[in-house]
């Protein structure tokens, strides 16, 4: 067998596996859209049955004896883009997915899906104690993944780079993790450094925007607005977009997210409020950009890297994008109002185009992340970044979780959760197991800047294209610039490679100030 058969029988290996990890993620969005209450001890099990066959195949000898075969001669070998990365990759994954122990990934499986189960109720009975005791089984068990991991850096670290490959918390120092690409060393990201600039950056803008001579009245969101009519209004605006539903659906859950089970499934959910609108519009926004991204990845390439998504702060980039700099600017509402204000029921009688843009940008202290302004927004993601970190590294108990929560609540936005509810149980990201994935939402937003900053560049007139509701040649920007590369390059290089520069702090605060200042008076 030549070299290249070898590889396709490889990548063949590699995408049965996939249809493995669809068919468990078929199973985790089913018990996250009604799941019948007694069935979840036993979808644990399923979950952790499934959990451990895929880990199985992912480190199985004659599977790892191929990789580091076609590994070894894979420079003296003619492969395209495509197929250099996603050996490279599969070797970098087999590396770590080979340091856990199956016992210990079928731990990490029960114990998360009893999580997000106990999460759910906790939540809703808006009582902590019902929550804590399987959160502190998740930590200890994703310390003892962070350490079986660990290759320099915090342990931390080791998380994070499961969601952010290249993505550090302190001083860099050069990669030691097997089968590493070449470069990596050069497209490594200090989240310390670049989160600290963007933190006094926006503390600056707080302040200023506080003492603005007018601000948006922020009425606009007193009207409830059935929840049919607001379904309406979210399937519309997906569509509008590019979502396709042909490949993909809207549900409803109790925390909104976008999972992908094959090349051509993939689903978004989102949550409705009567009484305040952006939860459902906004929610399903941000969940159709996730989905914009998933549709665009090559369906040929589905199952290995290089139909991939690179990162998930790549991934928050796509969601933020058109959450924000697309469905946040004046040019969008001057478009949406009209149809929009039809569909939700008479109930934006009397207003204009201009109230809802200046409501959409009003910046205040909020309790829920996923309600808060673009400004205040990043203090959530540093509330929660500080938090997880001290929970690995060990300097914070579960116990004292909610009240550490509730402190950095009143230093950094000035307010206090009332409850558990609207304090340490609003996220499910936890529950789940995903401590190291806040800090993406972040970089998600200092991507998204400089992408729109490049966008504008190469396209042209955006605002003028989003005020007609043409937006398919930023669509299109982003399918050939971002989408259809996969994770055929590390996420620093990528965003570098695509704007010409490196990540930075700058392009978003230069995005807020020229948005803000005009409605703000300044």
């Amino acid at each position: 067998m030549d070299a290249l058969t070898e590889l396709e029988a490889l990548f063949q290996d590699a995408r049965q596996t996939a249809m493995l990890e669809a068919t468990q993620a078929l199973l985790e969005w089913d018990d996250r859209t009604g799941l019948p209450t007694q069935a979840g001890a036993y979808r644990a099990e399923q979950i952790t049955q499934l959990s451990g066959m895929i880990h199985q195949r992912q480190v199985a000898p004659e599977y790892a004896e191929r990789l580091q075969k076609l590994n070894a001669k894979a420079d003296s070998l003619d492969l395209t883009l495509q197929q250099a990365s996603s050996l490279r990759l599969l070797y970098r994954e087999y590396h770590k997915n080979a340091r856990l122990p199956t016992d210990l990934v079928q731990a990490l499986a029960r114990a998360t899906v009893l999580g997000q189960q106990a999460w759910e109720t906790a939540r809703h009975q808006d009582d902590w104690s019902l929550f804590r005791p399987h959160l502190q089984q998740i930590v200890q068990l994703k310390r003892q993944q962070a350490q079986l991991l660990h290759d320099g850096g915090s342990l931390y670290d080791s998380l994070l780079d499961q969601y952010e490959m290249g993505a550090r918390t302190g001083e860099v120092s050069e990669p030691t993790v097997d089968g590493a690409p070449s470069n990596l060393e050069e497209s490594v990201t200090n989240l310390q450094a670049v989160f600290a600039a963007l933190r006094d950056a926006l503390a600056e803008l707080v302040q200023v925007l506080g003492g603005a001579p007018r601000r948006p009245a922020g009425r606009t969101w007193q009207r409830p607005i059935d929840v049919a009519c607001q379904r309406k209004t979210s399937r519309w605006i997906s569509e509008q977009i590019g979502y396709s539903f042909q490949r993909g659906r809207l549900d409803e859950t109790s925390h909104p997210f976008c999972t992908t089970l094959g090349p051509h499934d993939c689903r978004i959910l989102t949550r409705y409020q009567p009484e305040y609108f952006p939860c459902g519009f906004y929610g399903t926004l941000h969940e159709a950009g996730h989905g914009l991204y998933e549709q665009g990845l090559l369906t040929d390439w589905y199952g290995l890297p290089a139909g991939k998504y690179v990162s998930l702060g790549v991934h928050e980039s796509q969601s933020r994008l058109w959450e924000n700099f697309v469905g946040r600017s004046q040019a969008f509402w001057r478009w949406a109002f009209p149809p929009l204000s039809k569909m939700v029921g008479g109930a934006w009688d009397g207003l204009s185009a201009d109230d809802i843009y200046g409501d959409v940008n009003l910046v205040w202290p909020s309790l829920i992340r996923v309600e808060a302004d673009e400004v205040t927004y990043n203090l959530h993601i540093l509330i929660r970044f500080e938090l997880e970190q001290q929970l690995i590294g060990g300097q914070l108990t579960v116990d004292d979780a909610p009240e550490a929560w509730n402190q950095r609540y009143q230093h950094y936005l000035g307010i206090n959760p009332p409850s558990p509810r609207d304090g340490i149980l609003q996220d499910v990201h936890w529950s789940a197991g995903l401590i190291g994935y806040f800090p993406t939402y972040t970089l998600g937003n200092l991507y998204a800047a400089q992408l729109m900053q490049a966008a504008q560049r190469d396209v042209g007139d955006l605002e003028q294209r989003i005020g007609q509701g043409d937006f398919e040649p930023l669509l299109e920007w982003l399918r050939s610039k971002i989408h259809a590369l996969g994770a055929c390059y590390v996420p620093a290089e990528l965003i570098h490679m695509t704007t010409g520069q490196p990540l930075s702090h700058q392009p978003l605060i230069d995005y807020l100030r020229s948005k803000l200042f005009p409605l703000y008076g300044l």
